[in-house]
């Protein structure tokens, strides 16, 4: 567990050094996003290891303002207009 949540995916790319440092595999974060009914990472901005294990796939299309990934540890931040 973590302290606080922390990216595991980033703008469609896989944490390596994440995944290692949580005991997490690929195939794990690969059924996450499966299982929101995502079949392709670069359709999605973040998969967020929650403090509590849980795992939190955010969609691209459903980012809007970004406001729910503060306080997680190196996430991806919204394009400003």
């Amino acid at each position: 567990m973590t302290s606080r949540p922390v990216a595991l995916v980033v703008s469609g790319e896989l944490q390596h050094a994440r995944l290692r440092g949580n005991r997490l595999s690929e195939s794990e974060v690969l059924q996450a996003v499966r299982a929101s009914g995502s079949g392709d990472l670069s359709d999605i901005t973040a998969v967020v290891l929650e403090t509590n294990g849980t795992i939190s796939v955010i969609p691209n299309r459903e980012l809007g303002n970004g406001s729910a990934l503060d306080g997680v540890q190196d996430a991806p931040r919204p394009k400003l207009p």
